[in-house]
């Protein structure tokens, strides 16, 4: 989930470099390795200004924790902020936009830490900082960061969303912050048109204009999301954007459906809701009374998640944390008792999002010699493409072990079985033999874990 990698051999190569700053929490939602960790440096304020970066930035953190889906999920964040000093108060301005009569404002050279700079490519309200210095600094003073807002002290418009979200501390800063972490985080495009080098196929953009098959199809009609030309001619009328007032087009708007549903699914793809669980050891075991198992989670605000218990395949709880295990629950042998936790918020209207994000925790039980026998925590990321499907069901998943996938009628009745070694993603199976109706596919590892989903054969 998190950066280190990178930021370890950045350290390895620039330790000539090393510089230690005093780093300040505005929000602890729980452990950094369990949260997604929003970093936010400071460029362009003296020492004696830190405190007001303090309180820049701590009025950031509050906005972003007002707009959703971030207030939602607001117990998934934490924000750290690292007081960098620089020399000189301000931002550099060259004066070499081209798409402006310079100087738009004074023409300044500033010494500040990260560089920061307006008329980035001949743009003026292009705002941008020098990545090598800002990874120098992550890697030596926050490491396990997931997000990145540099704080650029000057009171002009500008800022940008490349690898690292930039904003200054203009009026509008909290907003202007908000819309480039869309792009640094989520990759969010523009949805007011940016210009031809930036126009490509993403989340919010396309030149797809059936609403059976566009990107967003599944909240065609809804919330106002729609197939949306881009003006004004040119290269532009070829590409559409969901929606008329975005916070990607306007910063006044909120997101729009389709950019929020990005967001959350960035914030599955990089953390898991399962912060811890009970027992977590291997070993004997004394249920002869009966023993709680239990899983501590990360609940969005209203909680959105779906618990599901299952022993030994059959669903004996739903939608508590905590379920109790006796000795007469167990059969005779070997036992398994997974958990299963999936977001079943509204803001999702993902193709088979059952099948994706799957968090679960799986104890195998032994009934013979009262012990643990093993413990698997999975995160799985698995996709069945597409379903609805005809004749090719296309199996992707993360996890690189071996399984049987098993697909059945609704009764019950086994009809295909396939032994997956090979793990090429994604895998084939052909479907021409199945009449119309529902399937249930059925996913077992050899560790015990079972998944099972549903598709729906044309």
């Amino acid at each position: 989930m998190k950066n280190i990698l990178l930021v370890t051999l950045i350290l390895l190569f620039e330790t000539s470099f090393t510089q230690t700053f005093d780093v300040e929490t505005i929000v602890q939602s729980g452990s950094n390795e369990s949260r997604i960790n929003l970093v936010i440096l400071s460029d362009g304020y003296q020492i004696n200004e830190l405190p007001q970066f303090i309180t820049d930035a701590t009025a950031f953190s509050n906005y972003f924790f007002s707009r959703s889906p971030y207030k939602e999920y607001k117990n998934y964040f934490n924000v750290h902020a690292v007081k960098v000093p620089s020399n000189q108060s301000g931002a550099n301005h060259p004066g070499t936009a081209s798409d402006v009569s310079e100087p738009v404002h004074p023409v300044l050279s500033v010494d500040n830490y990260f560089g920061s700079r307006f008329d980035a490519y001949g743009i003026h309200r292009l705002l941008v900082a020098n990545s090598s210095t800002i990874n120098t600094v992550l890697a030596n003073n926050f490491p396990s960061y997931d997000l990145v807002l540099v704080l650029v002290n000057s009171s002009y418009y500008g800022g940008s969303g490349g690898q690292f979200a930039v904003s200054s501390t203009n009026a509008n800063a909290n907003k202007i912050a908000l819309h480039e972490i869309g792009h640094a985080f989520v990759r969010l495009i523009d949805e007011y048109y940016a210009g031809d080098v930036y126009a490509r196929e993403g989340i919010n953009m396309t030149q797809t204009t059936n609403p059976l098959t566009v990107r967003w199809k599944n909240w065609i009609g809804q919330n106002n999301i729609g197939i949306y030309q881009h003006c004004c001619g040119g290269n532009s009328a070829s590409w559409y954007r969901p929606h008329q007032n975005c916070m990607m087009r306007y910063l006044n708007a909120p997101f729009c459906s389709v950019c929020i549903e990005a967001t959350i699914e960035k914030i599955h793809a990089i953390t898991s809701p399962i912060i811890s669980y009970v027992p977590l050891n291997t070993g004997s075991i004394d249920i002869a009374s009966g023993m709680d198992f239990t899983v501590t989670l990360i609940e969005p605000i209203p909680n959105s998640l779906d618990v599901e218990w299952k022993l030994n395949g059959t669903v004996i709880n739903n939608g508590n944390s905590t379920v109790t295990i006796s000795s007469n629950d167990l059969a005779v042998g070997n036992n398994s008792l997974q958990v299963t936790i999936i977001d079943a918020t509204s803001y999702l209207q993902v193709d088979n999002h059952e099948n994706i994000h799957v968090n679960s925790i799986l104890w195998n039980i032994n009934s013979s010699t009262l012990s643990i026998d093993d413990i698997l925590k999975n995160s799985l990321n698995i996709e069945l493409i597409p379903n609805p499907t005809q004749n090719i069901l296309s199996v992707k998943l993360t996890n690189k072990e071996n399984y049987l996938l098993e697909i059945s009628d609704i009764s019950g009745k086994q009809l295909i079985t396939k032994n997956v070694t090979q793990h090429v993603t994604p895998i084939q199976v052909d479907l021409n033999k199945l009449s119309s109706g529902t399937y249930i596919v059925k996913f077992n590892f050899k560790n015990g874990l079972i998944i099972t989903r549903k598709i729906i054969k044309n």
